[in-house]
């Protein structure tokens, strides 16, 4: 199964893209208007986040990310086999910040949300850095989606660690200068062990393990907004947030990472991922 399902994969991936995005056409008439692949929850997410918005702003809101989605699906297939070139094209991002602290002689830590196309990010990032490249992520239930995940990632360089182990996946790099990205924005497992902050109009968990890392370690913290200059196009943007985060009090990391992704989100909202169960766990106010 997995094989086929690679072969199918690569296929695909060597279609132009402006043909991968009539298919991402048809697939976002699938899911949006046939499947409704979750349009309870992008819905009620929308309409919480922004009070102020028509109900028809909020349907067109929805169209638009629906769409991206399905971007985002059609443009990581075509990860397999797209140029370096061709991705320096359609991404664009200033890496010096990251060039200084390597030259420093410093780890760096990259804070970041669900924004598309992050997958184009990462990849981007790897072949213009000389850091070892490591990705957290969860591990998958699917055996062969996992395997099919893991694939995509490491064929371009990177090196995975699960999530589920992080602690002892990390163990190689102690003593050695590596970049690290992080998606800073997911729903944490424990509340009771978790930051809480206004995000998006409510009170929202958010894993410590970033930033308590980063404040162990003395890493320096990089926020990253990408965003997505037109179909097929995207621009990120690095921030040195936090070059000594040992210095700051507990809490600040999170909060100022938080405050910035909210505000990326409101400039550009449809480029986040809506479709997630972000907001699962309720506020005791504790």
């Amino acid at each position: 199964m997995y094989y086929l399902l690679l072969v199918f994969m690569y296929g695909m991936s060597m279609l132009p893209l402006w043909l991968l995005y009539r298919i991402s056409d048809v697939l976002y008439l699938i899911v949006y208007h046939i499947v409704g692949y979750r349009k309870s929850v992008v819905f009620e997410n929308l309409r919480q986040a922004f009070p102020e918005k028509t109900p028809e702003e909020i349907t067109r809101l929805a169209k638009k990310y629906y769409l991206n989605l399905t971007d985002m699906m059609v443009e990581t297939v075509k990860l397999l086999t797209m140029r370096p070139k061709e991705l320096q094209r359609r991404f664009t991002c200033d890496l010096t910040v990251l060039h200084e602290l390597y030259a420093k002689g410093k780890s760096c830590q990259m804070h970041l949300g669900h924004n598309f196309n992050w997958e184009w990010a990462n990849l981007f990032c790897m072949q213009g850095v000389k850091y070892p490249f490591l990705v957290v992520y969860m591990p998958l239930t699917n055996k062969a989606g996992d395997r099919m995940f893991r694939h995509f990632r490491e064929k371009s360089g990177s090196i995975l660690l699960p999530a589920n182990d992080i602690k002892e996946s990390m163990q190689p790099w102690i003593n050695k200068q590596y970049l690290i990205a992080l998606v800073a924005d997911q729903n944490p497992g424990n509340p009771r062990r978790s930051y809480w902050f206004p995000f998006l109009n409510r009170m929202t968990a958010f894993y410590k393990g970033p930033e308590m890392t980063a404040r162990r370690s003395d890493i320096p913290v990089v926020f990253v907004d990408i965003r997505k200059t037109r179909r097929g196009y995207y621009h990120a943007t690095l921030k040195l947030a936090f070059e000594e985060p040992s210095a700051v009090p507990e809490g600040t990391i999170t909060e100022s990472f938080v405050k910035y992704l909210e505000h990326n989100i409101r400039e550009q909202p449809e480029v986040w991922v809506w479709s997630h169960r972000r907001w699962k766990h309720v506020y005791n106010g504790e």
